[in-house]
């Protein structure tokens, strides 16, 4: 399992962003998730409040968007 944000397949922007932000290491949830996620995969994660879930899906989405495709690219569902 990766580490550090820099040894995601990324692309180069997102891992400036993430590294100006302080994201240098991986919490347990994104380690396990966002390998899957970039791939194209469905994932259902569970982890405790504070734990990166948020960058969790957003980073593979972010990465896969395509800015010049004005189509609905991804779908988030959030429990209440």
């Amino acid at each position: 399992m990766t580490s550090d944000f820099s040894s995601l397949n990324l692309k180069p922007s997102l891992l400036t962003v993430a590294a100006e932000l302080g994201f240098d290491h991986l919490t347990p949830i994104q380690a396990a998730s966002i390998p899957i996620l970039l791939q194209g995969k469905d994932l259902i994660g569970q982890a405790q409040t504070g734990s990166g879930k948020t960058a969790a899906f957003a980073l593979p989405i972010l990465n896969s968007l395509e800015l010049a495709d004005s189509t609905i690219q991804a779908l988030i569902l959030c429990p209440t």
